[in-house]
């Protein structure tokens, strides 16, 4: 199953950049992965955050599909071990779907309408990150749980 990791805007900071780029390689010798990078919604300095997160809503879904299995990281989901979250994946692969999409919204986070479209809600934890961290701690455990999938060294448990 091929997995996606969906976020709003570029990783601007070249150090983080490049963390991001070394896990995504690292990701791709275990499973067929992507990142999508929708654009920043534009003009936003004085636009209320309810109109930011509908336009943002809209770039999201336009990215998905009904094949999609629709993982949202937010504050308000699940939280998981590492391992935990290992066999939640692997059970995920299972699944009647074509992707599995993690997205990473914007800094207002999610609106009502990809709310309703999430299958899942997942939370990497109660503290507060940057988005551009968000995207190198997401993938840093994506690769450390399929270290644990494959039985690798890599995890330490």
């Amino acid at each position: 199953m091929k997995i996606t990791l969906l976020q709003t805007g570029k990783t601007t900071d070249k150090h983080v950049a490049e963390l991001v780029d070394l896990y995504t390689n690292r990701i791709k010798k275990y499973s067929v992965f992507e990142i999508i990078t929708l654009p920043d919604v534009k003009n936003t300095k004085n636009m209320p955050v309810q109109e930011q997160k509908i336009k943002e809503a809209k770039k999201i879904i336009q990215s998905i599909t009904d094949d999609d299995y629709i993982i949202l990281l937010d504050e308000k989901g699940k939280e998981f071990r590492t391992v935990e979250f290992s066999g939640a994946l692997e059970k995920m692969f299972f699944l009647p779907k074509k992707r599995i999409v993690f997205v990473i919204g914007g800094p207002w986070g999610f609106s009502e309408e990809v709310y309703a479209r999430a299958d899942y809600k997942m939370s990497l934890s109660k503290m507060t990150f940057p988005h551009q961290l968000v995207r190198l701690l997401f993938l840093e455990q994506l690769y450390r749980v399929f270290s644990i999938i494959k039985g690798e060294p890599y995890h330490h448990e």
